[in-house]
């Protein structure tokens, strides 16, 4: 193990960055890019506090934060679109953990930055765990991680407007078939076209990646939230045992098509969770993470909790 252990995101206040706790404060302070940049490669998250931060005002942060806003595409969680390329954080009921990962990392391309922002603070619970990415992987067994080395086959069936998960409509953020196919073909993905008017797409992925700036290998796949062990939820679970794996909404397979143990992900899932922080929420909050170098999830909470994200590449 590195000594990665001690590693938390770092707080900055309107005091820190000498500022106004203002909105405009904050812009003022993140309208560097070259030092937010160098600060976030540094410390991989970033925890802004205190700058009275209302979604009116969100716009001009978010802006210099994420200069080129990316539409979730392809993402396969369910979210509302709340303003340009911002959406609500996963929609998943209050009392379920979601585990660890990387936005986007099954897909051909990944944003490299997320930003959320704490509309509304919940009443309890609800922070949200970040994990660097270099101890969660050097936490797995070593038999797990030269299993995985290969990497991983994802496949979704995506309905057509009815069914179980999300529709391709949904996911592309389109109707139009031939934008979803020229989009997939820029992807190194299978795809076919159901007679039902549903999509099944099949894609091939690496369970580990490297930062571009550092260079640093970090656990970067999502085989746990892919695969029916590891969901912790009893629906889920059901459902996997009603429809064979071919027909879920999700499923994941090793890259030569071998089916991975069901405790290979469910000590992926554990060891994620038990080494990350809890970031708390009070509203107004934001935090920007280095996607790659970081993984993300959700506790369990109570009360109106509403957390928006946006990404930028």
């Amino acid at each position: 193990m590195s000594d990665q252990y001690s590693w938390k995101p770092l707080e900055i206040t309107a005091a820190d960055a000498g500022v106004e706790a203002s909105a405009a404060g904050l812009a003022e302070f993140v309208s560097d890019a070259e030092k937010i940049s160098g600060l976030l490669v540094r410390e991989k998250a970033l925890v802004f506090r205190g700058f009275q931060v209302s979604e009116d005002t969100l716009d001009p942060v978010m802006d210099r934060l994420l200069p080129n806003r990316l539409a979730y595409v392809h993402g396969n969680s369910p979210r509302s679109k709340v303003g340009s390329n911002v959406y609500t954080s996963t929609e998943y009921p209050s009392e379920l953990t979601i585990s660890m990962h990387n936005e986007l990392s099954y897909a051909y391309a990944w944003p490299s930055r997320l930003l959320f922002f704490a509309a509304h603070e919940p009443t309890t619970g609800g922070a949200t765990p970040v994990v660097d990415g270099v101890r969660w992987l050097e936490s797995l067994d070593p038999a797990i991680r030269t299993a995985f080395a290969s990497g991983v086959r994802y496949a979704q069936n995506l309905h057509g407007g009815r069914g179980l998960g999300k529709s391709w409509q949904d996911t592309f953020e389109t109707t139009d078939r031939a934008e979803v196919e020229a989009f997939l073909k820029g992807t190194e993905a299978e795809w076919t076209w159901l007679a039902d008017g549903g999509l099944r797409v099949s894609q091939i992925r690496p369970s580990t990646t490297r930062h571009p700036v550092t260079g640093v290998e970090v656990w970067f796949n999502q085989s746990d939230q892919w695969h029916p062990a590891a969901l912790g939820d009893d629906m889920a679970a059901e459902l996997a045992q009603i429809l064979p794996e071919e027909e879920l909404p999700q499923s994941v397979r090793f890259a030569d098509g071998s089916p991975i143990p069901d405790e290979y992900v469910i000590e992926v899932r554990d060891k994620g969770l038990e080494a990350a922080v809890d970031v708390d929420w009070r509203t107004g909050d934001l935090m920007l993470i280095d996607n790659v170098l970081v993984g993300h999830g959700r506790r369990p909470f109570t009360g109106p909790r509403r957390v928006l994200v946006a990404m930028s590449d």
